[in-house]
């Protein structure tokens, strides 16, 4: 038994489960938008699921395909797919696992969730192997969390209304824009080992300037997204106060390179988590 518990640990280590937190709100933003209030105990379920079983495929295929360039990066070196502790064959069915469990998930929900399902999985994996080619992985990043308010939306409609795309482009922009920042830490490494990021192609400046532009253009689209769906007074304070804290993420990065873990999961979780909250109030209050 506890070596079962010790493995669950160590997959729960490779994949981060607790970053999940980045995904969830907005697709629960989505659903709460689609079915105008309440969507059910059922497509919360099947929410939470999909969503987990995402992460989880994508960032167990990350952590597959970077076995190399994870073992030679000090800050990852002691990752489990790299120490010993997860070997390739383990990894390698946790993430058809998840990809079945997903694909299960797409097909008990309808029709156009199962058939979006593959080509979704298909850019999840993508993002692992875009930054061996091109700098251009951050927005293949984004594009990866971007799509879970048009899932949500589906997963309620069966279709993608215009209001979901515009709020899957803010999250396009968002995750891209703290990849961006994230990515500063490991600069020099990417430049020695050949590997393909903005901060390693541009430096430090272009990019703190570019992740400033994306998260311009995430409040924008935010907006955009409040008011094509017509939503209330509490929902444009949840744009207000998203881009006070992505303010204040620059601010810590700009301080300081050592603040870039506490501005990428702490600041972000709380976006993610007070603009969920504020949708449930205008929902319920406006």
């Amino acid at each position: 038994m506890d070596k079962v518990i010790q493995k669950a640990k160590d997959f729960n280590e490779l994949v981060m489960f607790e970053h999940s937190i980045f995904s969830l709100p907005f697709i629960f933003i989505s659903m709460l938008v689609a079915s105008d209030g309440w969507f059910g105990w059922w497509l919360l379920f099947m929410g939470v699921l999909a969503a987990i079983s995402a992460r989880n495929f994508a960032m167990g295929v990350n952590r597959y395909a970077d076995r190399d360039v994870d073992a030679k990066n000090p800050r990852t070196k002691n990752r489990p797919n790299v120490d010993g502790r997860l070997d390739a064959w383990a990894i390698m069915i946790f993430i058809i696992v998840n990809a079945l469990v997903f694909i299960g998930v797409a097909f008990m929900v309808n029709s156009l969730a199962l058939i979006l399902s593959v080509p979704i999985l298909f850019v999840l994996g993508g993002y692992s192997y875009f930054k061996r080619f091109s700098s251009l992985a951050h927005i293949v990043l984004g594009l990866s969390l971007g799509f879970a308010p048009i899932a949500g939306a589906v997963a309620v409609s069966g279709t993608i209304p215009t209001w979901s795309i515009i709020l899957s482009l803010g999250v396009v922009f968002w995750v891209a824009g703290f990849d961006l920042l994230y990515s500063l830490q490991d600069m020099d490494f990417d430049r020695e080992n050949k590997l393909h990021s903005i901060p390693s192609k541009y430096g430090a400046d272009v990019t703190l300037l570019l992740s400033s532009y994306f998260h311009i253009l995430t409040v924008l689209f935010w907006g955009l997204f409040v008011w094509v769906s017509d939503l209330g007074s509490f929902a444009f304070f949840a744009v207000i106060l998203s881009a006070v804290l992505l303010s204040y993420e620059h601010y810590l990065v700009r301080k300081d390179f050592t603040q870039i873990d506490r501005a990428f999961f702490t600041v972000n979780g709380y976006l993610g988590i007070a603009f969920f909250i504020l949708i449930i109030l205008d929902k319920i209050l406006s």
